[in-house]
């Protein structure tokens, strides 16, 4: 039971950012700010980002309960950190580019997400390689959307 409920945690953490996110994305003033945006020619349609996300939150929520119910002799301190710190800057971009519609601000986000994502795997690795393993598609994909984020701000 006990590993059931830290798995539950893990998931529910690792959604927080996708929570925090709705609040800003594009819906209402938004929306029609997003949408009046010039956009590069890969940018998918919005149904891809709410099928995406999801499912990169419930991966990285499995890397975390792997990290944490792993008896390993390593700190676990570094491996919560760069966690806790990809939670705060995911958030932070959809405030600052959905919230406040500062493309730029967000690109600089994204660019150190990128570099705490890179952070986070080389902490999980020596504790749990498939931990290390279920991030790779969310970096992938944070690299996708470094190229629509500043494509955007480009365009615009």
């Amino acid at each position: 039971m006990k590993k059931f409920l830290l798995f539950v945690l893990a998931i529910v953490v690792s959604f927080l950012p996708g929570i925090i996110g709705m609040l800003f994305s594009p819906d209402g003033a938004s929306d029609l700010w997003y949408n009046a945006l010039n956009k590069p020619w890969l940018t998918p349609d919005g149904w891809v980002f709410a099928v995406v996300w999801p499912i990169l939150y419930f991966i990285l929520g499995i890397a975390l309960y792997l990290i944490i119910v792993d008896k390993t002799r390593y700190s676990k301190a570094m491996p919560y950190g760069a966690f806790a710190a990809h939670v705060v800057l995911n958030a932070l971009w959809s405030y600052l580019f959905f919230g406040l519609n500062m493309m730029g601000a967000g690109l600089i986000v994204l660019l150190v997400l990128i570099g705490v994502t890179i952070w986070m795997m080389r902490a999980f690795r020596p504790i749990s390689r498939t931990a290390y393993y279920l991030v790779w598609p969310y970096l992938v994909w944070l690299l996708f959307a470094l190229y629509l984020n500043g494509s955007i701000l480009f365009l615009n």
